[in-house]
């Protein structure tokens, strides 16, 4: 059993050896007992988690408390500065629909958003009397977690479909509320992604459920006054290594439902105006073929990789028959130019791309071909496109931000080219742009390869190698890292720190080969990247090695533990949040929910001895080395069904059983929350207070072999 020994020293779990052979080789695991056996049961309902496994993890949060504790007072400080930081009564920018306005508000003190709409204006009612369809805050009183999934109203405006998880193990309930009597029906639709979409006549929506692998894999049809039980069943993938996902085009018509892994893809349409739709299939799964689709008019406009074409084309192909023989070019591929998505309005063909690093919007006339973009002239920002509802527009949303400058929210007349700003994210404690300074500079990788880094700092910091700085980093299933404002990073930023965002391989920061270089084979890339970042960081006097704190989550904690493991000295602390550390094993289990889609991206270790030794190499748990290593903050999430809970459990075990100096290691996992962590917009101040107050005293000194911090200010 676990032995707590005392508040002045870690717990120690029992070990108890397992091993195995794969291919040729002995894999061992001491720890492998804190994976509970009705692991499943867990993720519905925590309280299930076996009594030892328990009193471990409830005794590592001890640990961590006493570690912590003489940072109190700091973190108390964070969560003040960073609540200040946030407009409490804020509201999103109102989408119009037909008839309303639908929009998402916050009230003074409130965790959860109210889900709101009001006359439109220019419809007939000039009070605009606002209507609250759905109160979270109401919803999530007196539960221990609770996240809204989705909120859907229907097409006739009488109904909303919501969906909430009060686990953590993202198992979504979706209810149906009557807008005219603020009640729910009695439809109770469990099990789900969180997603619906309603059928034209608003008689019925269609949703993905999970199984009991926690896998979503059917796409049903859900009727208005019928039993679960009784639901249609329109679509199920067989393949474990595929997802089943539902969306609909912009024009409302057709229901999309996709099935997909990191690199391959397959859609199928069904009319949202005929109850008795069946899929129609675009394009049948290719293996490597990408494709996503929307609609407009007699057309479907379709973004892919097809036919080479590594950053992405859109091609048109007739509704009558769209089949990949029958596509032809619009928007021709060019290499370094990655299209990320793309909307149609009426007449219109809008994309969201980047290039050499930074986002741009093209919009396009689809008769004429003319186009224009919208872009900024910075060396850093993020930029996103809100389509909202309606199809037959003249008016396009979007929203920049950059490190320095708050969220900025415009609306892009299509026709003249206006941008009117809409809002302007408040940071009601107060926020001088002018005050910071925004870069975007290079590392250079080992084999020549140029790693964009953006960074912000206080325009008075003195770049002389003395400043800490918190580098964060993720680089894998293609995500790219946006340059935009975070009000929670400037309580660094204000202390006196750089804070870096290394944009390495396994992203498409620098498009799709980007990622290619940072996956499966080239998975080492992203490890070694991030170490240059960090090595040119403190060549160029921004900070200095041993001055680096790191931050990754999930897969990003993943490359924490590798760093970890490859360049202790570079950095004054790790902070690995959620982080997917036991690769090797997970990867190597199939009954595990995210397994067998995990393969494309990481390879097959079951069946490919090759991929087996890549994914040994650099698995995190399995190259802990006898060698000293930094102060770590490790976290995670019960109900985590993405990386479960054990794997930052055994990490932690395996480093102290194994490290011959340095830390201390700590672990605090959330007993109430999954793979986000705490669900409230406060409650997870909490945490991010945490992981700044280790940073902060992990930059000034660390802790003394007693435990206590050398410097917490």
């Amino acid at each position: 059993m676990t032995n707590p020994r005392s508040a002045a020293s870690p717990p120690v779990p029992a070990v108890r050896r397992q091993s195995r052979i794969v291919h040729g080789v002995e894999l061992t695991d001491d720890y492998a007992w804190l994976r509970a056996e009705n692991w499943r049961e867990v993720l519905r309902d925590p309280d299930l988690l076996p009594t030892e496994i328990k009193a471990h993890i409830e005794a590592e949060n001890a640990w961590c408390d006493t570690l912590m504790a003489p940072t109190k007072a700091l973190q108390r400080d964070l969560i003040e500065e960073m609540r200040g930081r946030i407009k409490e009564d804020d509201s999103e920018p109102p989408q119009p629909d037909g008839p309303f306005l639908y929009y998402s508000r916050y009230r003074r003190g409130g965790e959860h958003p109210l889900i709101c709409r009001k006359p439109r204006p220019d419809r007939g009612d000039k009070a605009g009397r606002e209507q609250v369809m759905l109160d979270c805050d109401a919803l999530a009183e007196g539960k221990e977690f609770f996240d809204l999934g989705d909120a859907e109203h229907s097409p006739d405006h009488r109904l909303l479909a919501w969906s909430a998880d009060e686990a953590g193990s993202e198992l979504f309930l979706i209810r149906i509320r009557d807008l005219a009597t603020g009640k729910d029906l009695p439809d109770a639709i469990a099990d789900t992604s969180g997603e619906m979409i309603w059928a034209a006549d608003s008689s019925a929506f269609v949703y993905v459920a999970l199984d009991d692998d926690h896998r979503p894999t059917r796409v049903l049809r859900h009727r208005l006054g019928t039993p679960q039980s009784e639901d249609e069943l329109l679509y199920e993938e067989t393949d474990p290594g595929l997802f089943a996902d539902i969306d609909q085009t912009q024009s409302r018509r057709f229901l999309l439902i996709s099935s997909s892994d990191h690199e391959t893809s397959e859609v199928s349409l069904v009319d949202l105006s005929d109850q008795a739709g069946k899929p129609k299939l675009i394009a049948p799964r290719l293996a490597g073929r990408q494709y996503s689709v929307e609609h407009h008019g007699d057309e479907l406009l379709i973004l892919t990789n097809a036919d080479g074409a590594e950053d992405f084309k859109v091609v048109r192909a007739p509704l009558s028959d769209p089949s990949p023989s029958n596509w032809i070019d619009l928007v021709p591929h060019k290499r370094g130019r990655l299209i990320l998505s793309h909307i149609c309005l009426a007449g219109r063909l809008i994309r969201l791309e980047r290039e050499e690093g930074l986002p741009r919007i093209v919009v396009r006339d689809i008769e004429s071909g003319t186009e224009s973009n919208i872009a900024f002239d910075e060396e850093a920002y993020g930029l996103g496109v809100d389509a909202g509802y309606e199809f037959d527009t003249d008016t396009l949303r979007f929203i920049y931000a950059s490190m320095a400058r708050p969220a900025e929210t415009y609306d892009y007349d299509l026709a003249s080219g206006k941008r009117t700003l809409v809002k302007r994210q408040e940071v009601p404690s107060g926020h001088d742009p002018e005050a910071y300074v925004v870069r975007r500079i290079f590392a250079t990788a080992k084999d020549g390869a140029r790693i964009p880094v953006s960074l912000l700092h206080r325009r008075d910091l003195k770049l002389d190698g003395s400043a800490p700085c918190l580098l964060y980093g993720y680089g894998s299933y293609g995500a790219a890292m946006s340059a935009s404002f975070r009000t929670r990073p400037l309580s660094l930023v204000d202390r006196g720190f750089v804070y870096a965002i290394a944009h390495i391989r396994g992203g498409t920061d620098k498009g799709w080969g980007w990622y290619l270089d940072g996956k499966r084979q080239n998975k080492p890339n992203s490890f070694t990247d991030f170490i240059a970042a960090g090595e040119m960081l403190a060549a160029e006097g921004f900070t200095s090695r041993g001055r680096i704190v790191a931050e990754g989550g999930s897969a990003g904690g993943m490359l924490m533990g590798a760093v970890a493991n490859l360049a202790p000295e570079l950095f004054a602390g790790i902070i690995a949040e959620v982080p997917f550390v036991d690769v090797l094993n997970t990867i190597l289990d199939e009954s595990l929910p995210l397994t067998p889609m995990e393969w494309p991206e990481w390879g097959d270790p079951i069946r490919d001895e090759a991929a087996f030794r890549t994914i040994l190499s650099y698995s995190p748990y399995d190259n802990v080395k006898a060698q000293a290593y930094p102060p770590i903050l490790a976290t995670g999430g019960l109900a985590d069904p993405r990386v479960t809970y054990w794997e930052p459990a055994k990490w932690v075990a395996r480093l102290r059983a194994t490290m011959t100096g340095g830390g201390p290691i700590m672990l605090h996992t959330n007993m109430d929350a999954g793979h986000a962590g705490a669900a409230g917009r406060f409650d997870s101040l909490k945490e991010t207070a945490l992981a700044y107050a280790f940073a902060i005293t992990a930059a000034g000194g660390g802790w003394n072999t007693e435990g206590e911090p050398v410097s917490s200010s």
